[in-house]
Formats: C-alpha cells, structure tokens, sequence
C-alpha cells in the first residue's frame, strides 16, 4: 500500500485523510508528501520521504487522483534509469493508496520549496513537460541531503544501488 502524506489544501479538495498517524505503507521508498500547485490545470506535487524525489501530475480528475500516482511515480523513476524489476515492485504495492495527513516538517518544507522553484520554471515555459520538469526539481540541492548525497537524484540513485545489492526479503 502507498501512503500520501496529503497537505490540508490537497486533503479538500481529494478527499478525507484516511491512513493513520503510524501507517507506513508496504512500498521500499516510504511514503510520499503532495500538496497542490494552484496552476491553469491544476498541479500535484509529490515528495518522497526518503529520497525528496519531486513528482509532478495533474490533479483532475480529483476522483481517479490516488490511481494515477503510481503511474507517475513509474514514470518517474524510469525518467532516473531505475531498474525495471525496482519499478514493477512499486507499482505492485502502489496498487493500492491511503491519503493521510502530513507529519515531517523537514519533507514539508523541503516539498514548499521544490514547489517555489516548480512556479519559477514554469513561468518561465508554461509548456514544460511534468516529468522534465521532476527531474529538474530532482537536481537542486536539498539541505536534508548535505551529508549524504546532497540532491533527490543522487539520493534516489543511491538507495537503488542499496536496494539491488541488498535486496529485500
């Protein structure tokens, strides 16, 4: 199961938080945080909680919003040249998805500024793709990161690396 930690922007208008406080979900890269970029569409911005790895996808139609986010997080990653069978394993537990409310404020913050520079690279080319510009965002230096590997891509990269020379059981 994939858990979203959902802003209270994004819990109105998604729907109500229905995983709890301590759910952690069954997916290898952890929950993810999403708020809304109030964009012409709107816009979904996803953070994962291990990597800060910034996901972007439409919010429309709300209804069908928890379905689509594993496909995008698949894109996503195939955009980061994970290995396929890593991807094919997330979707399998992405099948199913909970939103809840948030409760890291370093992601939290973190996910405020990715969605800062999201707003400068779009006014710059309102036509810019979302997965570009992902990873685009997945290439700034997050102060999370600084004694590890200083930016999302390099993060996601390395807990890949982790996860094939150490698979899970």
């Amino acid at each position: 199961m994939l858990i979203v930690r959902a802003t209270k922007k994004l819990l109105r208008l998604a729907g109500p938080a229905t995983a709890r406080d301590d759910d952690r979900g069954t997916t290898a890269l952890g929950p993810w945080y999403a708020t809304v970029l109030f964009w012409r569409p709107r816009v979904v911005l996803l953070v994962n909680e291990a990597t800060l790895l910034p996901v972007l996808l439409p919010l429309a139609p709300t209804a069908t919003l928890t379905s689509r986010i594993a496909e995008q997080i698949s894109t996503v990653l195939t955009a980061h040249d994970a290995p396929a069978t890593i991807i094919e394993e997330e979707r399998r537990h992405m099948q199913t998805a909970e939103l809840g409310v948030t409760a890291n404020r370093s992601v939290v913050g973190v996910m405020i500024d990715f969605a800062r520079l999201a707003e400068i690279h779009h006014d710059d080319d309102p036509t810019v793709d979302l997965v570009t510009l992902a990873v685009r965002l997945a290439a700034t230096p997050c102060s999370p990161l600084y004694r590890r590997n200083i930016r999302p891509d390099r993060e996601l990269a390395a807990t890949l690396q982790a996860m094939t020379t150490f698979p899970a059981e």
